[in-house]
């Protein structure tokens, strides 16, 4: 019988395969969701922890970001606070730009753990395992190499957001935070990672390039509110794409890196989608 089930199932049509897959992928298992919630809400405050206990000397972070300042001029990119001299002139970007900076990053991030749990379970933790990953190395940066941001340096930077949105400031208060922690940016690199896995689980839809657009404005907004320098932008795109590379071989080692097409893996018999990523 187990026989004859497996070999109908080998010969059912690719759509009908595909319409067991979504049912398998609705499926919940609660204890695993749990699970997967207090992994990342554990790793999210190790994450904090570290970067607070590991703050630099701030006349080492200050030399620090000099020294990036100076390797831009030599690379002909220090363009960070003729940029902001332009934007602060506008109210209206200027407000823009520090909403992205608020409000597009971790709600974004929290809305890809959900949507890939539910929808693409490898991915998930693909995703996941490449967020864990580039956030490891990032804490070794910081510890190593703490660089204060341009709103530190106060060579005609303007701090936007404490001026003009002190509710961000009163949420993740400076004194509970690394403030010399600028390289690499995770604002940017992890909502890369975010658009790489929305991207490509929207297949062939004419919007699939739309998640392209956070990373594109996080790089802005990042510049624009004296966050973060160019070169800390590149960096934290670096280190989240070694992230996802490590991720992707801890996940599937013998799956070329963004090679197998999504759902794929999916299409197969399991229990669930959340019972797969137990496995992962």
């Amino acid at each position: 019988m187990d026989l004859l089930l497996e070999e109908t199932s080998e010969q059912s049509p690719p759509h009908a395969r595909r319409a067991r897959a979504r049912r398998r992928r609705r499926r919940i298992h609660w204890s695993d969701l749990g699970l997967q919630a207090g992994l990342i809400t554990i790793a999210a405050l190790l994450y904090f922890g570290v970067r607070y206990v590991t703050t630099g000397s701030q006349n080492v972070a200050i030399a620090n970001a000099r020294r990036i300042l100076d390797l831009e001029a030599l690379l002909g990119i220090d363009v960070e606070q003729s940029i902001q001299a332009a934007v602060v002139s506008s109210r209206a970007i200027v407000t823009l730009s520090n909403w992205v900076y608020m409000w597009a990053h971790w709600p974004v991030i929290i809305f890809t753990f959900a949507w890939l749990y539910f929808r693409a379970p490898s991915d998930y933790a693909r995703f996941r395992n490449a967020l864990f990953v580039s956030g490891a190395v990032g804490l070794v940066v910081f510890a190593l190499f703490p660089v204060a941001p341009p709103r530190l340096l106060h060579d005609g930077f303007v701090d936007t957001i404490t001026e003009w949105s002190t509710s961000y400031r009163v949420l993740q208060p400076p004194s509970l935070v690394n403030e010399y922690a600028a390289v690499p940016s995770f604002h940017v690199g992890w909502n890369l990672l975010a658009a790489i896995f929305l991207a490509r689980n929207l297949g062939r839809m004419r919007w699939r390039y739309i998640p392209y657009l956070s990373p594109f404005l996080m790089t802005l907004a990042v510049v624009f509110t004296a966050n973060h320098y160019v070169l800390d932008a590149v960096a934290g795109a670096l280190v989240a794409t070694l992230g996802l590379w490590a991720g992707w071989r801890l996940a599937h080692p013998k799956v070329p890196l963004l090679g197998t097409p999504p759902h794929a893996e999916d299409v197969t018999p399991v229990e669930s989608g959340a019972a797969r990523i137990a496995t992962e």
